[in-house]
């Protein structure tokens, strides 16, 4: 559990710029999640979720660009699922994208900078609950399925695209355009979220 402690260490050590685009980094790597639910479900509108995220890596070097966080949050909400009206388990992820950056724009409004960090968690708990969810063994103790989710292919996959982006951001302090878009192009290239989803559209 050192390793854990030493990361979130690192990354309440960014400055709010660097912190800013980790948790923009995790928001896009969860949005093919909705973009699958919402065309299987036939709910809301994924262009909201994607604009938004295209304004926000473009605020990281444009110093110009002014955000309506109001205006974006009120979109996101109504694009936001309530699972008690969905009876597939697809609901979850892709209300995660969605509160993701909703806690995202919340807190660059607010500068609680800790609820930036916190999305960091949010990917990890879609992650953790998607295993649960697809795992068909039975456990006798809470403990064997902790470590069971802990120890999976998924949530060790999360773990490290998480650290890598972090080094990554770590090693760029100045947080260059040049790096931003790069940064931006990779994940949208990989195009796989964080629970293995990939979404093309068609």
């Amino acid at each position: 559990m050192t390793n854990k402690t030493g990361f979130f260490q690192r990354l309440k050590g960014l400055t709010l710029a660097q912190k800013k685009l980790f948790a923009i980094a995790l928001c896009q790597r969860m949005l093919p999640n909705y973009q699958l639910f919402s065309e299987v479900c036939e709910f809301g509108n994924p262009k909201v979720l994607d604009t938004l995220l295209n304004l926000l890596w473009q605020s990281m070097y444009d110093n110009k660009l002014k955000l309506n966080i109001e205006l974006q949050m009120e979109r996101i909400e109504e694009n936001t699922p309530e699972p008690a009206d969905f009876d597939v388990y697809g609901v979850y992820p892709a209300m995660d994208a969605a509160v993701a950056l909703t806690s995202l724009l919340s807190a660059l409004e607010s500068k609680v900078e800790e609820d930036i960090t916190n999305i960091s968690k949010l990917s990890s708990a879609t992650v953790a609950n998607y295993i649960e969810a697809t795992c068909e063994q039975e456990f006798g103790k809470e403990s064997e399925l902790d470590d069971y989710i802990f120890n999976h292919e998924v949530m060790v996959e999360e773990k490290e695209m998480q650290a890598v982006l972090l080094q990554a951001i770590e090693e760029n302090p100045h947080l260059k355009a040049d790096f931003v878009k790069e940064l931006r192009r990779e994940i949208v290239a990989v195009g796989i979220s964080n629970i293995g989803i990939s979404h093309t559209e068609a």
